[in-house]
């Protein structure tokens, strides 16, 4: 009775362990990269056989002829591989909002946005431009964040300003199925962009 019931317990792990773990990842596997190749190999920029980044992974940008994306937790300090290598990491932050250390850190990087971008003078900075996201590596921020930067960025890289909306738009991406979340636009893409790597 106990080896029918053992035998029988082990067909049915066998049979689950077969639908669960091959075929069912095989079939899923294979219709992601038929239908969606791009997304299923991890949304990278490739151009001439160089990858340049992940377009859901935001990149951390602070010279003048560059976007700047949201603000990254950025540590080199935790993990290394094999080879000794720093491989850097981001997470979201855990101080309270209500802090004191928080308020000092947005005040600090209110400052910093505003030494940067001399022409918005007293414009309200856009808040992605001065927090962290909830995973600490957002590609994307607001349009009006990408706007506060305009005349900086056209300025960096001698051109108009209208010439720099015209990539901001290029990069923006609607809401999902246009309802689901806000438009966004995409850091990585208009660097890319700016250092001429993408096509304008």
């Amino acid at each position: 009775m106990k080896k029918r019931i053992f035998s029988h317990a082990m067909g049915i792990f066998v049979v689950f362990t077969l639908i669960c773990g091959v075929l069912y990842p095989g079939v899923i596997t294979g219709v992601s990269q038929l239908v969606f190749p791009k997304q299923a190999n991890g949304s990278i920029i490739e151009v001439d056989g160089k990858k340049y980044g992940c377009l859901l992974l935001g990149q951390q940008y602070t010279d003048e002829a560059h976007m700047w994306g949201r603000i990254m937790n950025i540590d080199v300090s935790t993990y290394k591989d094999k080879d000794g290598k720093v491989l850097m990491y981001a997470s979201p932050s855990n101080i309270s909002p209500a802090s004191e250390e928080y308020e000092a850190l947005v005040a600090e990087r209110v400052e910093k946005i505003r030494l940067a971008n001399p022409d918005m003078k007293d414009s309200p900075i856009p808040v992605d431009l001065v927090t962290c996201s909830g995973s600490g590596l957002d590609p994307h921020i607001s349009p009006a964040a990408a706007e506060y930067q305009v005349s900086r960025l056209a300025n960096a890289n001698g051109m108009s300003q209208d010439e720099m909306r015209e990539i901001i738009e290029k990069c923006t991406e609607a809401p999902f199925l246009g309802i689901f979340g806000e438009r966004t636009v995409n850091v990585l893409e208009v660097n890319l962009m700016l250092d001429g790597i993408l096509e304008k």
